[in-house]
């Protein structure tokens, strides 16, 4: 069931970016009296599923969901119609068109894109707000993997700044280690502030490993049952155990097992109401106090968490700010990706992995939130100077305006030959990297 859902979203925020994508060409087309053949979600090469015809444009679905395209009489484009170019130019035509125009509708599907992603984020805020895990509540400090310690942090570090920068979110540290290039990690460890040194070197294993730091989670009690010893020494739901003996107990170091100290007495510190405590209880001679513990993955009832409302007029300012955000970090996950020695471009997925981003219940705050990340990511790789992408049109039209001089048309057509074998190349490689981490 969580796969269908995950695959159904996947379905429906991609419909929606294409639709509006190829809309935003589709505007500025008909903006300059373009004429538009085709408006298609999805390719549709031998057949389609739909189709209708209205005016001029025809409207339809393929059955390869690699996208979605407008073909614009006139246009060297994914279709390859090399009949229309061999009769004369005429006025309803892109090629006839200024090469402004021209532009403006080769970047409307990346403007919408852009806009997209401002719309959702603005609503998202407006109607949920921001909710996050504060770096200075992370109160028991962080707990690390074998990546983790391999950097130099250990488990219980107390993170102060990453590059001599405080950072407020803690789930962003891993992102601002790797993408940012800073040099140290500050730490607080055993009540003295230590600078670890980044060993760039890393970089490749942090990017496989982007857990390789998490918020150290105490043992959280769920249940306290009446008339066992848990209850008579005065436990409650809710405490967190930290201490056995004076030992620290967390998630990250040793299961909580009482049966080692059957029959005996043993103090337990927890946490509650953020007061620390130290409770005697003599363990049972089944090795056990009686209590039902909590897997600690609700961090709202572990960590004070910052919550932030906005009013719509605030939302604006704040969505935009995120828009910016996500898309500055993406474009630093790109350059990771163009640089061989990180090791990155194992990283790169397909459908599989787009689709696993998604959760496997349907929440509309996260749906709407991750397809606002997808419209940036597709602006973002649809800016690419690659012949086929916009970005491609893109950096010809600009060279045009520039020299003054337009590329031919055979120029034009073999340079969309190999951007389509580009395209198809990654496309291969990107779902081939899925297909391999299934198997691993």
């Amino acid at each position: 069931m969580e796969t269908f859902i995950r695959i159904a979203q996947l379905l429906l925020s991609l419909s929606i970016l294409i639709i509006l994508h190829e809309s935003g060409h589709f505007f500025f087309a008909k903006l300059f009296k373009t004429r538009v053949e085709k408006f298609y979600m999805f390719f549709d090469p031998w057949f389609s599923l739909f189709k209708i015809k209205k005016g001029e444009t025809e409207y339809g679905v393929g059955w390869l969901p690699l996208g979605g395209y407008v073909k614009i009489s006139g246009m060297i484009d994914e279709s390859m119609d090399k009949e229309q170019m061999k009769q004369p130019p005429q006025p309803w035509e892109f090629r006839s068109k200024p090469a402004g125009q021209r532009l403006l509708i080769m970047l409307g599907g990346i403007l919408v894109n852009i806009l997209l992603a401002f719309v959702i984020y603005i609503m998202v805020m407006w109607t949920w707000g921001e909710e996050y895990l504060p770096t200075q509540n992370v109160s028991y400090g962080i707990m690390v993997d074998s990546v983790g310690e391999e950097l130099g942090l250990q488990n219980g570090d107390k993170i102060i700044s990453v590059g001599h920068q405080a950072i407020d979110n803690f789930r962003k540290i891993p992102a601002v280690i790797v993408l940012d290039n800073p040099k140290t990690i500050e730490v607080e460890r055993n009540g003295k502030t230590i600078e670890i040194p980044i060993n760039k070197d890393l970089i490749p294993k942090l990017l496989k490993d982007p857990k390789f730091i998490a918020p150290r989670i105490p043992w959280v009690i769920g249940k306290v049952f009446k008339g066992k010893p848990a209850d008579k020494a005065g436990f409650l739901a809710g405490d967190k155990i930290i201490k056995i003996n004076g030992k620290d107990k967390f998630f990250d170091n040793n299961g909580l097992s009482m049966r080692k100290y059957r029959s005996k007495k043993i103090v337990i510190t927890v946490v509650r109401n953020g007061n620390t405590l130290d409770i005697p209880v003599k363990v049972g001679e089944d090795g056990m106090i009686g209590v039902k513990i909590e897997i600690g993955k609700d961090l709202s009832k572990i960590f004070k968490l910052k919550k932030i409302n906005y009013s719509f007029f605030a939302a604006i300012p704040a969505g935009i700010h995120r828009t910016i955000e996500v898309g500055k970090s993406y474009i630093q996950q790109l350059k990771l990706i163009f640089s061989p020695s990180t090791g990155a471009y194992k990283s790169v997925g397909g459908f599989i992995a787009i689709g696993k981003i998604f959760p496997g219940v349907w929440d509309w705050q996260s749906f709407w939130g991750l397809t606002a990340f997808l419209s940036i990511m597709l602006a973002v790789l649809n800016v690419l100077p690659i012949p086929a992408l916009d970005g491609g049109h893109v950096m010809f039209l600009l060279y045009e305006i520039i020299t003054g001089k337009k590329p031919g048309d055979k120029f034009m057509e073999r340079a969309q030959i190999v951007g389509l074998i580009i395209l198809l190349t990654l496309v291969v490689f990107a779902n081939g990297n899925d297909i391999v981490k299934l198997f691993h």
